[in-house]
């Protein structure tokens, strides 16, 4: 995937390390084909409500 860090590159991940649990989801969602696609295709007013519904996410503000 274009975009994305070499997984055989220590320094790649280090901001994954440091951000702990929350930065590891994130990591593990944004790899996903699936909801990189949703992502990709999801514009307007529901997008919020349409995350938190399919992916369970919830932003603040």
């Amino acid at each position: 995937m274009s975009g994305l860090p070499d997984w055989r590159e220590t320094a790649a991940y280090a901001a994954v390390l440091a951000g702990g649990r929350l930065a590891l989801a994130w990591e593990l969602l944004r790899r996903d084909p699936a909801y990189r696609s949703d992502f990709s295709t999801v514009r307007g007013n529901d997008v919020a409500a349409h995350f938190a519904a399919v992916w369970g996410l919830h932003f603040p503000g």
